[in-house]
């Protein structure tokens, strides 16, 4: 519709110009014919720089938050150099049933070479089954080998550590980052935050807490105080932190390693925190959960946050990554599952349920309530 109101426009001031130069009076009513347009002109700016995009240069000078998460301003990130791939999806030509439906997300941006032997360990897969051979988790089998990356959960090193490169591991959904310390040259691996980068700088302010806390009394006295950079991939104790951080790789325990928020788009947010005591986390799931303040985090969300909505595309692909079928209780006979047997499809008037008769929907598990729940996560 714009370009149309233009073209007209153009053709009318033609036309005018055309009968006024065969009549002899074009360089009188000129200068007017030319202000009349640009007023014209000026008319259509407003539309004409809403349907333009925004130049390079301008999205790159506005901060963006990291995609996955709202951080309310206290990490902030660019969309041009996060460690996400350049498009979110991948998808092939149908030119097999298995690619039609594949849609993956690009791994161009990661390490294509192996990762260091020495921080790895070979994965002897189980099949399932316990020491006595007996299938206690079902579905599992084959796939293929796969060596587990170390990783370095406690973050007790401190000072600066450069990041090399970004992997992926086959044992885990997000992806992990390789870092080198800037003086001893010791190489490690940590879970990569999203909005990290080769080349960046991450630090570990946990044995430096742990010092600071040891020397309270001296600093007290000569007035010494100490900050810490609240900055994506830095791990700290969650008294360090400003209240609406978002955070993962979350400890329970004051040297312990990190428990909760790890796999890929998890995250956490700090809502409340001190000195002494307990610290309130709310998990991605809606819960509060208390949490001591001397625990540690690691600033950021996980990487890889649309790994939910990957497509595997077949079920070949399942059986690579060591996935057996799953069949449907109400497809086995009676011996074999309680929704097994009778004529057609039918679970003979029970309600759902597990092969060994417990309630699969709405029945409650856990015993003893958990004490360091302040919140339960919002149920259907």
């Amino acid at each position: 519709m714009l370009r149309l109101g233009i073209t007209r426009l153009f053709q009318t001031n033609i036309q005018n110009n055309s009968r006024l130069l065969s009549s002899g009076r074009y360089a009188a009513i000129r200068t007017s014919n030319t202000s009349s347009l640009t007023q014209s002109f000026q008319q259509w700016t407003p539309f004409r720089s809403m349907s333009t995009k925004k130049s390079t240069e301008e999205t790159l000078s506005q901060p963006s938050f990291i995609s996955g998460f709202s951080t309310q301003g206290n990490v902030l990130g660019n969309a041009q150099t996060l460690s996400a791939p350049s498009t979110q999806f991948k998808t092939k030509k149908p030119t097999t049933p298995g690619k039609r439906w594949l849609k993956r997300i690009p791994r161009d941006h990661l390490y294509k070479g192996k990762a260091v032997r020495s921080l790895t360990i070979a994965k002897r897969g189980t099949g399932g089954r316990n020491n006595t051979g007996r299938i206690t988790i079902r579905h599992r089998g084959g796939g293929h080998k796969r060596r587990i990356r170390v990783i370095d959960w406690q973050r007790m090193e401190s000072g600066e550590q450069h990041v090399v490169r970004l992997e992926h591991d086959p044992g885990r959904t997000a992806w992990i980052a390789l870092l080198r310390h800037a003086e001893t040259g010791q190489l490690s691996y940590i879970v990569a935050p999203q909005g990290i980068k080769p080349g960046d700088t991450v630090i570990s302010y946990r044995s430096e807490a742990i010092e600071q806390q040891k020397q309270e009394s001296e600093e007290s006295e000569h007035g010494i105080t100490r900050t810490a950079a609240i900055d994506i991939g830095n791990c700290m104790p969650l008294r360090m932190m400003p209240v609406g951080t978002i955070i993962h790789n979350i400890g329970l325990k004051r040297n312990g390693p990190a428990i909760m928020a790890r796999s890929a788009g998890a995250y956490a947010q700090l809502i409340q925190t001190g000195e002494t005591g307990y610290a309130q986390v709310r998990l991605s799931s809606g819960e509060v959960r208390l949490v001591p303040v001397d625990a540690c985090a690691t600033i950021g969300s996980v990487s890889n946050p649309d790994h939910q909505h990957e497509m595997l595309g077949k079920a070949g692909r399942s059986r690579w990554m060591g996935i057996r079928p799953t069949v449907r209780g109400m497809a086995m006979n009676a011996c074999d599952h309680p929704h097994g047997g009778g004529r057609g499809k039918s679970k003979g008037n029970k309600d759902p349920r597990s092969p060994w008769g417990v309630l699969a929907k709405g029945g409650k598990t856990r015993k003893t309530p958990n004490q360091f729940v302040v919140k339960p996560r919002p149920r259907r």
